[in-house]
């Protein structure tokens, strides 16, 4: 079965490629001048939404991505990481833009090195910095570097080999005790910075990769800018930290959202798992928050099976409001109720679920408005159906309250909450606390001090 998986995947590959040759009567493309940008927003403010080329657009290209630039500001988003954009590999390929052939290049599929320009230089308008992903643990098969053969692992015979244990055979792994390939994969990326004008990076498969290469790597690329680049890993260890990352992923934080919802597991079991990711954070670092992301909704389940369509509205509060970056992933603001693939183009209907996307703009201008408080003391509640927590700095406070449940919940209001008044952030009306709340199906609220 996984050789006819790949194979279809192949013939993906060739049909979502441009065959359309040059046209001879245009000349060279006029380059298009980096423009200067360092309002790069502090980790505590940072909202990261990530592109799937692939998806976000009909047209499935950079130029689409810019078109809707609108759209992704309208959810209070001031990062945007860009999925892959580099050409992919043939040789062994399955079209997955994680099959990297030349770190130096724009993918024709999505645009040209001037489209990438553009789509930065309207992002930064905006006040969004723009991250790229950078897959360093391996490349294709066809790269560039296959010429230096010691720049990749190599089995018992001398045959360079996959990643072992992956199951990822459309990618080899490279070896990261040759200082010749470490010293052009830091150009490679110092490259993006200078000549695009990106703000840093989202670093793929960050663990498989040695914790040295990544300090030698950041303090490099840091350090031919004076921008405050952005450094995020996808990996979940202190390590990360210790490399130069400022925030990596919330996987223990993400599995139990998900437990709470789709298993029926205890609400008060965030609060526990919020602890445990934060008590290795050190000062000055954080998490990426999510309910899903490109691997999840691509071959997982989406938001709607997993939290149910109004509830992943709910969940996303949790992770939005509790603590760390929050991520949006195409799609997501709009439920969009199938997977969503990267393999292959897969365009979201944005049409859909508009409900859902206004609540999801009014969610992010509310957390706008307090993401100072967000900064103060947090304060936990714990309940079975219902995610209560509380943040105070100074004489401000923010209270939010998410029903987790397919069924009304009554929530007996702890002695400290009862008999206050509160703003509705979603509403700006009044709302008074008693002794208990009543609340519909998967209700969330978001209260602020009067």
């Amino acid at each position: 079965m996984m050789w006819m998986l790949g194979l279809w995947m192949l013939c993906v590959a060739c049909e979502d490629k441009d065959l359309t040759p040059p046209d001879p009567e245009k000349g060279p493309e006029e380059s298009v001048e980096v423009e200067p940008f360092d309002n790069i927003p502090s980790l505590s403010e940072m909202v990261v939404y990530e592109v799937n080329l692939r998806a976000f657009s009909a047209s499935g290209n950079l130029d689409g991505v810019r078109q809707r630039l609108d759209h992704i500001q309208s959810l209070g988003v001031n990062v945007l990481w860009l999925m892959p954009i580099y050409p992919i590999g043939i040789e062994n390929g399955v079209n997955s833009p994680y099959a990297i052939s030349d770190y130096k290049e724009v993918n024709p599929e999505f645009g040209t090195l001037n489209d990438l320009i553009k789509l930065v230089n309207e992002a930064h308008r905006r006040d969004m910095a723009v991250i790229m992903d950078w897959v360093g643990n391996h490349t294709a098969w066809d790269h560039l570097w296959m010429e230096h053969k010691d720049w990749y692992s190599q089995d018992a015979e001398g045959n360079i080999i996959a990643p072992p244990g992956t199951g990822w055979t459309d990618v080899a792994e490279l070896n990261f005790a040759n200082q010749d390939m470490r010293d052009e994969m830091i150009s490679d990326m110092t490259y993006w910075i200078h000549h695009a004008g990106i703000d840093g990076y989202r670093c793929d498969a960050v663990d498989f990769v040695p914790e040295d290469f990544w300090s030698e790597a950041i303090v490099a690329v840091d350090a031919s800018t004076t921008k405050s680049l952005i450094w995020l890993a996808e990996g979940g260890i202190v390590e990360n930290f210790q490399a130069g990352f400022a925030f990596n992923y919330g996987w223990d934080f993400y599995g139990k959202i998900k437990g709470i919802y789709s298993e029926d597991q205890s609400a008060s079991g965030i609060f526990v798992t919020n602890e445990q990711e934060f008590n290795v954070v050190p000062d000055g670092k954080t998490k990426l928050r999510y309910i899903t992301n490109h691997d999840l909704y691509a071959w997982d389940e989406t938001p709607t099976e997993v939290y149910g369509e109004q509830g992943s509205v709910g969940a996303f509060v949790s992770t939005a409001f509790m603590a760390g970056v929050p991520l949006i992933y195409s799609g997501q603001e709009v439920a969009n109720s199938e997977l969503i693939s990267f393999f292959g183009k897969n365009p979201i209907n944005w049409s859909q679920n508009p409900e859902i996307l206004s609540q999801y703009q009014s969610v992010m201008a509310a957390r706008a408005s307090v993401v100072d408080i967000l900064t103060g003391d947090l304060a936990i509640y714990g309940q079975k159906d219902v995610i209560v927590f509380k943040h105070t700095k100074g004489t401000e406070e923010v209270l939010v309250v998410v029903n987790t449940r397919d069924k009304e919940v009554v929530l007996p209001v702890p002695a400290e909450l009862q008999g206050t008044t509160w703003t509705n952030l979603l509403t700006e009306s009044s709302r008074d606390i008693g002794s208990e709340l009543v609340l519909s199906t998967k209700e969330y609220l978001i209260l602020k001090t009067r």
